[in-house]
C-alpha cells in the first residue's frame, strides 16, 4: 500500500511539472488506449468522429459527391483529392526530377525511382518492390492465382488491368494516340516505344559493340548475341533460341500449322514474314539490289548470299572433307554425298536423288521435254 501511495505521489509531482502540450498529448494518447471502437470489426480510434468516417466502410455510405462527374466518395479528402482530375492539378512536385502529381502518396512512391528504395519484399523469392500492390500482383506467381477472367475467350489474369488491356483484343480499343502521325496503340508503352522513332532516341546502348536501341527489352535480346543465351527451348526437338518469338515460329514446324494464306494462289505459310517474300513472286519486286553489279533481289538473305559471290566468303564448312561455302544450303545439299541420303524420289520410276534440281532434270526423261540449251 505504501509503495502504491508513493507511485501515486510521485506521478502527482511529474504532473505539476508538465507543460500543457505534453499533457494534451498524453490525454490524446490515453483516449486512443480507450478509444471508440467499431462493434462491426473491433477497430478503435481516438474520436468519435474519425469512427464514423470509418464505419462508412462497412455501411457503403458516400456521402460526398463529385459535380463533374457524379462518382461519390466515404471521406471529404478523398473527393477533393479525385477532383484533380477534372482540374488537373498536381501540387506535388518530385525535387529531383520536377515531374508533379496529384497526391502525396504518388508523390511518395515516385521518389523511389530516385532513391532505389524497395520496402516491399517477398516472403517466397526474396525480391523486393517499391509498391505493395506491385507485391501483391507478384505474389499470385508463387500461387498461380488468376482471379480475373475474360468474358469473351476465357482467358484469365493475376491483374485486373492486364485483363483490361487484354479485353482490347476484342473490342479493337486503341485510346493512345501518336500526335506526329496519327497511329493508335492498345497499350501506353507502345505508344512510348513508338514516338521514339520519330524523336530517333536509344538510350540504350550495349558494352559489347555500342549499338544503342529505343527499348531496353531490345538491348537485353541484343546482348544474348554476345552471351550467346538461350533461354527459350523447344519441347519437341529441344532447339533454342534467343528469342521467344523465334520460338513460337519455330514450334510451327512441329504442329504443321501455316495460317498465313496468299490470295494470289492459295499457298500457305507459317510465318507472315514468308508469305510477304513469296507474294514478290506474283508482283516481280525486287527490292534488294547488288551495289557490286547492279542485280537485284526479292529477298534480303538473297542479296546477302549473292554478295558472297563478289567477296569469295565461304563460312561454311564441310567437317567431312574441309570444303568450303558461301550459302548454308549449298552446304546442307554437299553434305548429302558424304551420308549418300537422296530424298527426292522420282514417282514414274522410284529412283532417287540427292538434290530437287536433278530430279526435276530426270523427270523429263518421262515427259519427253527436252531440256533447254545454254
Amino acid at each position: 500500500m505504501t509503495s502504491l501511495n508513493h507511485t501515486r505521489n510521485k506521478s502527482a509531482q511529474q504532473d505539476d511539472h508538465q507543460d500543457p502540450l505534453t499533457e494534451v498529448n498524453e490525454q490524446r494518447s490515453l483516449s486512443k488506449q480507450k478509444g471508440h471502437c467499431c462493434d462491426q470489426c473491433g477497430k478503435c480510434f481516438p474520436t468519435m468522429s474519425k469512427l464514423k468516417i470509418h464505419q462508412r466502410i462497412h455501411t457503403g455510405e458516400k456521402p460526398y459527391g463529385c459535380d463533374q462527374c457524379g462518382q461519390h466518395f466515404s471521406k471529404m479528402f478523398t473527393l477533393k483529392t479525385h477532383q484533380r482530375i477534372h482540374t488537373g492539378e498536381k501540387p506535388y512536385g518530385c525535387d529531383q526530377c520536377r515531374q508533379h502529381f496529384s497526391k502525396m502518396f504518388t508523390l511518395k512512391t515516385h521518389q523511389r525511382i530516385h532513391t532505389g528504395e524497395k520496402p516491399y519484399g517477398c516472403d517466397q523469392c526474396g525480391q523486393h518492390f517499391s509498391q505493395m500492390a506491385t507485391l501483391k500482383s507478384h505474389k499470385k506467381v508463387h500461387t498461380g492465382e488468376k482471379p480475373y477472367g475474360c468474358d469473351q475467350c476465357g482467358q484469365h489474369f493475376s491483374r485486373m488491368e492486364t485483363l483490361k488491356i487484354h479485353q482490347r483484343i476484342h473490342t479493337g480499343e486503341k485510346p493512345y494516340g501518336c500526335n506526329h502521325c496519327g497511329q493508335h496503340f492498345s497499350v501506353l508503352s507502345s505508344l512510348k516505344t513508338h514516338q521514339k522513332v520519330h524523336t530517333g532516341e536509344k538510350p540504350y546502348g550495349c558494352d559489347q559493340c555500342g549499338q544503342h536501341f529505343s527499348e531496353f527489352s531490345s538491348l537485353k535480346t541484343h546482348q544474348r548475341i554476345h552471351t550467346g543465351e538461350k533461354p527459350y527451348g523447344c519441347d519437341q526437338c529441344g532447339q533454342r533460341f534467343s528469342v521467344l518469338s523465334n520460338l513460337k515460329k519455330h514450334q510451327k514446324v512441329h504442329t504443321g500449322e501455316k495460317p498465313y494464306g496468299c490470295d494470289q494462289c492459295g499457298q500457305h505459310f507459317s510465318r507472315i514474314d514468308h508469305l510477304k517474300s513469296h507474294k514478290k513472286v506474283h508482283t516481280g519486286e525486287k527490292p534488294y539490289g547488288c551495289d557490286q553489279c547492279g542485280q537485284h533481289f526479292s529477298v534480303l538473305s538473297s542479296l546477302k548470299s549473292h554478295k558472297k559471290v563478289h567477296t569469295g566468303e565461304k563460312p561454311y564448312g564441310c567437317d567431312q572433307c574441309g570444303q568450303h561455302f558461301s550459302v548454308l544450303s549449298s552446304l546442307k545439299k554437299h553434305q548429302k554425298v558424304h551420308t549418300g541420303e537422296k530424298p527426292y524420289g522420282c514417282d514414274h520410276c522410284g529412283r532417287h536423288f540427292s538434290q530437287m534440281d536433278n530430279l526435276k532434270r530426270h523427270k523429263k526423261v518421262h515427259t519427253g521435254e527436252k531440256p533447254k540449251s545454254l
